[in-house]
């Protein structure tokens, strides 16, 4: 496997990780086809995004690709995070 592809996985399934816990402890009760529905359509998302922006990046050649894994995972976890926020 191609070094890329194994840092869009990585990056993925951390920036996945690292934000599936605002979904899990959630005040409401969802149903578990509801829990399964949102965490694997969450899981897909995040994949694609990683390799979206990590190809992109790569495709710029500003940074190598442990710089561009780093930014990618900021970037994923700040949208994630700002989509979790409820502004009044």
């Amino acid at each position: 496997m191609r070094e890329i592809t194994k840092a869009q996985i990585t990056i993925g399934l951390l920036a996945f990780f690292a934000t599936i816990w605002e979904f899990i402890l959630n005040k409401t009760q969802p149903t578990l086809p509801e829990i399964v529905g949102m965490i694997s359509l969450q899981l897909v998302l995040l994949l694609i995004l990683s390799y979206v922006i990590i190809a992109l990046l790569e495709w710029v050649k500003v940074f190598d690709l442990k710089t561009n894994s780093i930014l990618t995972l900021i970037v994923l976890v700040t949208l994630k995070l700002l989509t979790i926020i409820k502004l009044p």
